[in-house]
């Protein structure tokens, strides 16, 4: 396997054309078939319609602890063209680093056994990704029966929008890797993200989403790790995330 990796320069232009992207181009050679292939990882230059957008949590409260069942939530949002979820909008949460699920509604109650949680909360634009202003989400840690709180942790985490776990893509399709930067600032604390497709790898030191194009049939894992620039790893449980999809 030979495997070459060529960054091109930024585009300047439309807000769709491809940012800081990166080739990694494969060639695979074996007694039955002769191909090559070329994995892009790029961004393009986001705009934040609802930078005003504001997701507050009324319920639960922070470290607030509950008997094993329904738990409530409730949140109130501002600046926003929630309206029950029409035209897609949603509010998602995510509970523990899992897949987000989106509510069409701010109070609900979701059924939880024994355990410490850690609730992501934030509000999408049309594109379903996630709004990433100050105010456009919000944390929250609580528990569920005779538990104890995480230990407490200063450090950022990630918390990963798209893709979800076992999403299907068909060939030719973008892949669209979206997430949150949580309890800490890219620059002021020497941050970097490292994004992972199998064994392939793309360094970034900004929250967008990046694109993944050229991806060949077949299952892969989809991992990103939160990192100081110097390549420490970071201490808490949800420094990094992991998914696994599938491309037909």
């Amino acid at each position: 396997m030979f495997v070459l990796l060529v960054f091109l320069a930024a585009s300047c232009g439309t807000s769709r054309e491809k940012q800081g992207e990166l080739v990694v181009s494969t060639d695979l050679l074996d007694s039955l078939v002769e191909s090559a292939s070329e994995v892009r990882f790029y961004f393009y230059e986001e705009k934040n319609e609802y930078p005003d957008a504001i997701v507050e949590m009324y319920s639960p409260l922070g470290n607030q602890k509950f008997r094993p069942g329904k738990i409530p939530f409730e949140f109130n949002i501002k600046n926003y063209p929630f309206a029950g979820g029409l035209s897609g909008f949603q509010l998602k949460m995510s509970l523990n680093g899992n897949d987000p699920v989106g509510y069409n509604s701010p109070i609900f109650q979701k059924e939880l056994k024994e355990g410490t949680y850690r609730a992501v909360a934030y509000l999408v634009d049309e594109e379903g990704l996630s709004l990433k202003e100050f105010g456009n989400y919000v944390d929250r840690d609580f528990m569920v029966g005779e538990t104890r709180g995480f230990p407490y942790q200063a450090e950022p985490y990630v918390m990963m929008n798209l893709p979800h776990n076992g999403q299907i893509y068909a060939q030719g399709e973008e892949v669209t890797v979206d997430f949150l930067l949580l309890g800490g600032d890219m620059t002021k604390d020497r941050l970097k993200l490292i994004l992972e497709v199998d064994t392939m790898s793309y360094t970034m030191e900004e929250v967008s989403p990046v694109r993944v194009s050229g991806l060949s049939p077949g299952e892969y894992s989809i991992g990103l790790r939160l990192v100081k620039k110097d390549g420490k790893e970071l201490d808490g449980p949800f420094s990094s995330v992991r998914r696994r999809i599938t491309v037909e």
